[in-house]
């Protein structure tokens, strides 16, 4: 005698025919219970277990090279996306002429940020000169207003 069951959460069907993706009913309660319980005592491990789970359940040697990637990448401390950039520039375009063209402009570019550079310190040093000049100015003033107020009570009032 054999028994088969015909409910949807034992064969992870459906009653329309269409499949669930993360398995039957009670599977998935008793899963989404265990997160919400491990939040509560532990949740970097929830976390780690819902950030799987939404990645699409990898296998544990694409994570470590996933890891890997990341941490190399991570190590020259560069990220993934500089890497790449650099890897696809560094050769040039092939086009001779547009490669010489390209690195003068980007000299070009370079000794214009740098004549800037100069220029914004040359104005920053005139700015400081110019407050120091006005303190200067107000000090006096002050220093001579002081000797004058000193000098008026030094005199006798006759």
């Amino acid at each position: 005698m054999s028994f088969s069951s015909t409910s949807p959460w034992a064969s992870g069907k459906s009653f329309t025919g269409k499949s669930y993706r993360n398995g039957p009913f009670p599977r998935r309660s008793f899963e989404i219970g265990a997160i919400v319980v491990a939040f509560i005592y532990w949740w970097p491990l929830a976390l780690g277990y819902v950030v799987w789970k939404l990645s699409g359940y990898p296998a544990f040697s694409e994570l470590r090279d996933l890891v890997g990637r990341t941490t190399a990448a991570g190590a020259s401390g560069r990220s993934r996306f500089a890497a790449a950039f650099e890897a696809t520039n560094v050769g040039g375009t092939g086009n001779l002429a547009f490669d010489a063209y390209r690195k003068a402009e980007i000299e070009r570019l370079v000794a214009q940020r740098r004549a800037l550079d100069e220029e914004g310190r040359a104005f920053a040093a005139f700015v400081e000169e110019l407050k120091r000049a006005k303190d200067r100015e107000q000090f006096d003033a002050f220093m001579a207003q002081r000797r004058a107020a000193a000098g008026s009570k030094g005199t006798p009032d006759a």
